[in-house]
């Protein structure tokens, strides 16, 4: 759940999917299917996990890292065996690429991106770069589909499916390597689809609610008078950043970085900050308490699949 900024990372197979109808390779994406399957609403309780495994640890970036090598390795390798190629790529490919759910309030940061437009046209880049969309856009149409299929799973396949607590349900195909990368890693396939699935869709929940407090748009008036002490007029952070969201030359980029210093200033001085960052470990308290059993799940197969992470990515 993000309390404080987070960094982005680009889902690149995820991102070359949603453009050619393949779908997401990471978990807690829907996956569109005609296939058979049973749906299982998000309750709140999963069967706890016998296992030794100190599930207490958070995961730190270098962790994530190590997971999702290794699962894409798995990937790599189950696609290969089905006559296709893909390449492994990083997590985060900018690692200074942050999200400021609420308000810019990193000054230093600000200083440096401003609200990160700049970043927009990095995204980009790397997209257009990215080994597997280029890959992939070389194939016939009829490769394409055969390539989807063995990445995500035979349409009409065995499905599992998840309805999260916003209602929506995702899926999974479990003949796909995808899949099979998963159930290697995580040694559960179905627990590890319910249990990422309903925790990821959480962090939206959270922010949502945090954006809906009276307390947090009291705060956000107390940042406007701020702003506006200082010679900026916006009533809301979205209504800053919208306005910068496109780069349009240096001086464009130079009234950029002035505006989200003075946001990230007034941040800290109006409190917006401190009343955000409040809200949503709130929230989180409260979400990770109703959802403990997700929660534990998800950091126990996480936890007992980093040795076997490691042992993929340094075996490569």
């Amino acid at each position: 759940m993000p309390v404080h900024p987070r960094r982005r990372g680009i889902r690149p197979l995820a991102h070359l999917m949603a453009v050619t109808a393949l779908l997401s390779v990471t978990a807690g994406t829907a996956e569109h299917s005609t296939g058979s399957g049973v749906d299982t609403p998000a309750t709140g309780s999963t069967r706890r996990l016998a296992t030794s495994v100190d599930a207490t640890r958070p995961l730190s970036e270098r962790d994530k890292d190590v997971l999702h090598e290794a699962e894409q390795l798995l990937t790599q390798s189950c696609m290969s065996e089905r006559g296709f190629r893909t390449w492994v790529v990083p997590r985060v490919p900018i690692p200074e690429d942050r999200d400021f759910p609420y308000v810019v309030d990193d000054v230093l940061w600000a200083r440096a991106h401003g609200y990160g437009s700049e970043m927009a046209g990095r995204r980009d880049q790397y997209r257009r770069s990215d080994p597997n969309r280029r890959y992939f856009e070389g194939l016939s149409p009829q490769e394409k589909g055969r390539a989807a299929d063995a990445l995500h799973g035979r349409r009409g396949g065995r499905q599992l499916r998840v309805t999260v607590p916003s209602g929506l349900t995702f899926a999974r195909l479990t003949d796909g390597c995808t899949a099979q990368a998963q159930q290697e890693l995580y040694r559960d396939l179905p627990r590890w689809f319910r249990a990422s699935t309903i925790t990821d869709a959480l962090a939206e929940t959270n922010r949502a609610e945090v954006f809906t407090e009276k307390e947090f748009k009291e705060s956000v008036k107390d940042w406007s008078a701020c702003m506006t002490e200082r010679g900026f007029s916006y009533a809301t952070p979205a209504e800053s950043r919208r306005r910068f969201d496109t780069p349009a030359g240096p001086a464009a980029r130079r009234a950029e970085i002035r505006t989200a210093v003075a946001e990230a200033g007034c941040a800290a001085s109006s409190g917006l900050a401190d009343t955000a960052h409040r809200l949503a470990q709130r929230y989180d308290d409260h979400l990770r308490a109703r959802y403990a059993g997700e929660f534990a799940t998800r950091q126990r197969l996480e936890q007992a699949a980093l040795p076997r992470a490691q042992a993929i990515v340094t075996a490569g």
